[in-house]
């Protein structure tokens, strides 16, 4: 009995420690001025550009690769300036989509000028398009650790459809350096990360 009362202790303990995280971040993300905010987000996409271009050269069976990006909100770096540029050199894009609440997310293809809708969250999704399989996906990210977790917002919809995806794209967390902590505290659903890629590098991590 007092396993199980540890256990529920500690996630409890866990869960309000990550719900405090998270609001921290995010108004340090929404406190950053306007000039600031241009420079972080500039060093990050180059960077994030850098670590792309080696993606061919190292997964050479895929000829055109598809990366996957969300619409940028709160003040996340915005990816689809580099991901047009992308497009423009032979790559294919996706998004996204949330298709109801505790499920694994699908992704629809994405093209500037497309129609767009928006879910139930209000962010911007291809409004049509059968379901396609990214061999990339860029993560925005709230919060991360030196052991490649993220914390997002919380609806853990990265963490099922990356745990359901075969195979699995490279996962790519996205963000600003005020967001490192020493740890989330991370959970049982948690799926870490590939890489991480911020304004001041990039953190490569084995995944298991």
């Amino acid at each position: 009995m007092s396993n199980d009362s540890t256990f529920t202790k500690e996630a409890v303990d866990s869960s309000a420690f990550r719900a405090a995280l998270r609001r921290e971040k995010l108004a340090a993300r929404a406190a950053l001025l306007p000039e600031e905010y241009a420079q972080r987000a500039q060093s990050l996409e180059q960077r994030l550009t850098l670590f792309l271009a080696n993606y061919p050269q190292t997964h050479p069976a895929i000829s055109l690769p598809m990366i996957a990006f969300c619409t940028a909100i709160k003040n996340e770096f915005d990816a689809q300036p580099l991901v047009t540029r992308l497009l423009q050199q032979g790559w294919k894009a996706a998004m996204p989509v949330v298709t109801a609440p505790d499920t694994a997310m699908i992704f629809r293809a994405w093209q500037p000028g497309m129609p767009m809708s928006q879910d139930r969250y209000g962010i911007p999704i291809p409004a049509t398009g059968e379901a396609v399989t990214p061999d990339i996906v860029l993560l925005p990210l709230v919060a991360f650790d030196a052991m490649g977790y993220r914390l997002g917002y919380g609806g853990g919809f990265f963490d099922r459809t990356l745990a359901t995806l075969v195979p699995c794209p490279m996962a790519i967390g996205v963000g600003f350096e005020l967001a490192r902590v020493p740890s989330i505290l991370p959970q049982a659903h948690d799926e870490p990360l590939d890489a991480i890629v911020t304004e001041s590098g990039v953190m490569q991590f084995e995944r298991h």
